[in-house]
């Protein structure tokens, strides 16, 4: 007989949430189950709850950033065992688009969206694709591994695949949230300098500068342009990431852009793009890309980094909640009590 677990459920009539005890979930084939060990509390989260992301089912558990061990096999499972720790992708390809019939899962066209689709992992277990685990190193904390899927994979993605930061470029990161704080420790690996931090939070910033940023701004400062002027002596910003999403960080960003630059949009609201004069972005051949998501095999990178201790992200983890306490949890990241990075939910704790 099926045994009970405790699963948060959002349901969309109401845009309420609540905690309930739920039949543990069998793995299908080529699926596993796993059994959580935590799960991250993202914005977008907080967006299906608000209304701002549509819902897609009327009622679904929620939580995409999970790390766990495998409890179950699915019938044609192979590569896995029972013990095994890993993370689960936090999506699945249709495998019926265009893209998916020439082989390019990754870029999906209707991809489904762990916590929007079906269910996720604020939750005791999940199930999961066999094909999209990552598999954990043993020298790499649970915690720091929750975080991997979206949290640092996306801003990862952003920097190496969208934004192609090199050694040497200037980079400008406005928004020292989760998002933010990660690409600031991604461009740093990768080369950038200077590391230029902007945000209208003072702790903020000086958590940038504590994480390698080598200057912080107030992004509100009138003087803004002199100042990044100085800094790189007339340089300006080579890639710029726009982790607020507002059009005034986005125009802001464009403004102070070299000649060829770019920048990475990566974060989410439903305003409108504001990009300043043609004649300053056409003469200057400037760009801006939107930025979604991370490729599978870049959690297994970031993996390999914590495991040989080139990215520390242990400061990532800001608190820990159980599943009751969950709406403390959303709470505290929708105001931003304390500055969290990322808040996650142990489904096991008392």
């Amino acid at each position: 007989m099926t045994g009970m677990m405790r699963a948060e459920r959002f349901y969309a009539d109401g845009k309420r949430i609540s905690v309930e005890d739920l039949p543990i979930p069998d793995p299908g084939p080529g699926e596993v189950r796993i059994k959580v060990a935590y799960c991250g509390i993202c914005h977008s989260d907080l967006s299906l709850i608000s209304g701002v992301f549509p819902a897609q089912l009327p009622v679904v558990t929620q939580g995409h950033e999970a790390s766990g061990v495998i409890d179950k096999l699915g019938v044609g499972v192979t590569g896995w065992e029972i013990g095994d720790r890993v993370i689960p992708a936090a999506g699945r390809a249709c495998l019926t688009c265009r893209k998916c019939r020439r082989g390019d899962f990754a870029n999906c066209l209707n991809l489904r969206l762990m916590a929007f689709a079906y269910d996720g992992a604020w939750a005791q277990y999940t199930v999961a694709s066999a094909l999209g685990l990552t598999r954990v190193p043993d020298q790499v904390d649970m915690r720091q591994a929750a975080i991997l899927a979206d949290a640092v994979s996306t801003p990862f993605a952003a920097v190496v695949h969208t934004g192609r930061v090199h050694p040497g470029q200037v980079v400008g990161v406005w928004g020292l949230g989760g998002v933010g704080t990660h690409i600031l420790q991604i461009a740093r690996l990768s080369g950038a300098v200077p590391l230029i931090a902007l945000d209208v939070d003072n702790d903020v910033l000086d958590r940038a500068k504590r994480l390698g940023a080598d200057y912080v701004f107030r992004s509100d400062d009138p003087h803004l342009a002199e100042e990044v002027m100085k800094v790189t002596d007339g340089r300006m910003i080579d890639v710029a990431f726009d982790a607020v999403g507002i059009p005034a960080t986005l125009r802001q960003a464009v403004s102070l852009l070299d000649n060829n630059g770019r920048v990475v949009s990566v974060g989410l609201s439903d305003k409108d793009m504001s990009l300043g004069p043609f004649l300053d972005f056409n003469l200057r051949s400037k760009r801006v890309f939107g930025h979604l998501g991370y490729q599978t095999q870049d959690i297994g990178m970031l993996a390999e980094l914590v495991a040989y201790g080139r990215l520390d992200l242990e400061g990532s983890i800001s608190e820990v909640v159980g599943l009751d306490d969950i709406e403390t949890g959303i709470d505290h990241l929708r105001n931003k009590v304390g500055n969290p990075i990322r808040i996650l939910v142990d489904p096991w704790q008392d």
